[in-house]
């Protein structure tokens, strides 16, 4: 049985050896469980887990800045997949969104995860065409 939590600072290691096996990572600086800990200690809402066993299976972090709602790192391990974890994962993240005085969402996907898209698509997303996302790495 799926149980879905706020993750804490003892998951961290556990949440990186996920995101190996189950997460996008091509266009992006490398994850660490340094990072993992300080986004935990700012937010500690901010990461929502799916969990089966003690075992990490699903996640999402949920970037509220009193502003906009932003959307990252929705996962779901290949074991799980198609079990509507992602979309529950989705639904906690909104709902959190929603109890802020959140009014709109936007999810970072990557254009070639082509099983993302569909994830996405099924939640209600769709692509922004008229906007580009523009980075600098620090």
């Amino acid at each position: 049985m799926v149980a879905y939590r706020n993750a804490v600072a003892a998951d961290a290691d556990d949440v990186m050896k996920f995101w190996a096996t189950a997460a996008e990572d091509s266009h992006r600086p490398p994850d660490s469980a340094d990072a993992v800990l300080r986004l935990i200690a700012r937010d500690p809402e901010a990461l929502i887990l799916a969990v089966d066993n003690d075992m990490v299976v699903g996640s999402i972090i949920v970037g509220w800045d009193g502003w906009r709602c932003h959307l990252y790192r929705l996962a779901v391990a290949p074991t799980h997949r198609r079990q509507g974890i992602g979309r529950e994962l989705v639904a906690r993240a909104e709902a959190r969104f929603t109890a802020y005085g959140g009014t709109r969402a936007d999810a970072m996907v990557l254009d070639d995860n082509s099983q993302a898209h569909r994830v996405w698509s099924t939640a209600g997303y769709a692509p922004q065409p008229e906007w580009s996302r523009w980075v600098k790495p620090l």
